[in-house]
């Protein structure tokens, strides 16, 4: 660690944190399917729930619209936050503005209520987009030293993230059909709550249990190096100089700017993904609502694909000889997925679905397997005065590509081109590791980037 001692958000030297490598990684496990869990459960009720409200389809664009906008702002502040005031409290933070939002999706039945909570769920977002790895990866190396393999726990914490949103899709989706199916259960909830509470929003209020679990596991399991006391001039100090830290690290390594670029790309193949898929599948069942069932079943796979892809990102380390050339295998199988659901789009013949629904599965196969790889190159050039930050930078290109992706790719005509646009952005940033990988550049463990190892201390 190579803040300055005192520094606002410094870490003591020390295995203070004392917990070993295994534990550390449990935890990191722990918190990343309790985060997750409840975002999942809404993804299959979510649209239902606000249209059933009263609100139109338009409207609820612009719901999910403040939510994409509150994440990508608060991503660096929140980032640098993490990095001067500790990963717990940040962690925490988000867990309680998700009890919150969630609390108002399952209460709320007007515009502005609703709006407010896709805000808070937002900055929750931005909130937690870097403190539970930056954590693990601080415990990790103040136990074993910065050598230390990151992969394996990587791996199962991106792992956990899928199985949470696969799982919490299915109980979702299936929850509120459960309780249907018992006489009276709807009825007297509405007559219960006043109208308050019906069986579309049950998920939502369970999610909000949930997280209030995460947040009491946060404060109780993830113990931190000690920090000099965070005063207000110290944090709004110290978070300024992290985030410039962090807008200044794709220009001082070479490394890092191919990683930030395939975020991008990543985010170009997730808004093709999460845009169109849905119409797909309305098209292949012919209506709406059977669209939707299919969609979630099929949303649901895709987590598994991608959390499988996880399991097998370090062999795909060992196989390929590096996290560079993992990284590159990761994006071809995402290109032969999307190049699949191209070549499929003009048909809903059996042999088009079949084609369809594997490219599916390989498109989020491959992000699973690139994911854990390429955060492990993320951790090898900063230290951790930056590494949320970091992680913060990396999430924020990855959202900005994908708003512009998507708003491009709605306006283009259905069909393959939109698939196929997608597919070579993605090859564009797989190639970006064809001629980086000889002599493992990015394997070697530098020296603190200056940059990094000053943001601590440059408030």
């Amino acid at each position: 660690m190579s803040g300055a001692a005192g520094a606002p958000g410094a870490p003591i030297p020390g295995p203070a944190a004392g917990l070993d490598p295994l534990t550390a990684r449990r935890r990191f496990v722990t918190v990343s399917f309790l985060f997750w869990l409840p975002i999942g459960m809404s993804i299959a009720t979510g649209v239902l729930l606000f249209t059933d409200r009263g609100m139109g389809l338009a409207a609820v664009a612009g719901f999910f619209a403040v939510h994409s906008l509150t994440a990508a702002a608060m991503e660096l502040p929140t980032g640098g936050l993490s990095d001067v005031i500790g990963r717990r409290a940040v962690l925490a933070t988000a867990g309680l503005l998700n009890v919150a939002a969630f609390t108002l999706f399952g209460l709320a039945s007007a515009a502005w209520a609703i709006a407010l909570g896709m805000a808070l769920m937002g900055c929750a977002r931005a909130l937690s987009s870097g403190p539970a790895e930056a954590w693990y990866v601080d415990t990790v190396h103040a136990h074993a030293g910065p050598a230390a393999d990151l992969r394996t726990g990587l791996a199962r914490g991106s792992s956990a993230t899928s199985a949470a949103l696969a799982l919490g899709t299915l109980l979702g989706g299936g929850l509120p059909w459960l309780l249907g199916r018992v006489p009276g259960a709807g009825e007297w909830l509405t007559e219960a709550t006043g109208g308050h509470v019906i069986l579309l929003s049950v998920p939502a209020l369970l999610g909000a249990l949930v997280e209030v679990g995460f947040v009491l596991y946060v404060v109780s399991a993830l113990p931190e190096p000690p920090r000099p006391r965070a005063t207000l001039r110290g944090v709004l100090g110290g978070v300024p100089g992290a985030i410039g830290a962090g807008l200044r690290l794709g220009g001082r390594d070479a490394v890092i700017r191919r990683l930030l670029l395939t975020a991008g790309t990543t985010g170009a193949g997730l808004a093709v993904l999460e845009l169109l898929t849905p119409g797909r599948a309305a098209a292949l069942t012919g209506t709406a609502e059977s669209g939707a069932v299919v969609f979630a079943g099929l949303a649901c796979a895709g987590f598994f694909c991608a959390a499988l892809g996880s399991q097998l990102a370090p062999l795909a380390a060992r196989l390929t000889g590096s996290s560079g050339r993992a990284v590159l295998a990761g994006r071809g199988v995402v290109v032969l997925g999307l190049v699949l659901l191209g070549a499929s789009a003009s048909s809903t013949s059996a042999l088009a679905t079949a084609a369809a629904g594997t490219g599916f599965g390989l498109a989020y196969l491959g992000l699973g397997i690139a994911a854990p790889n390429a955060n492990d190159l993320l951790h090898r050039r900063v230290d951790a005065s930056g590494r949320a930050t970091a992680l913060s930078v990396q999430s924020l290109a990855l959202q900005l590509v994908a708003a512009g992706a998507g708003i491009a790719f709605g306006l283009l005509p259905l069909g393959p081109l939109p698939w196929l646009l997608a597919a070579a952005v993605v090859l564009a940033g797989a190639l970006l590791w064809v001629r980086r990988t000889a002599g493992n550049p990015e394997e070697r463990l530098p020296s603190p980037l200056p940059v990094v190892a000053g943001s601590a201390s440059e408030g």
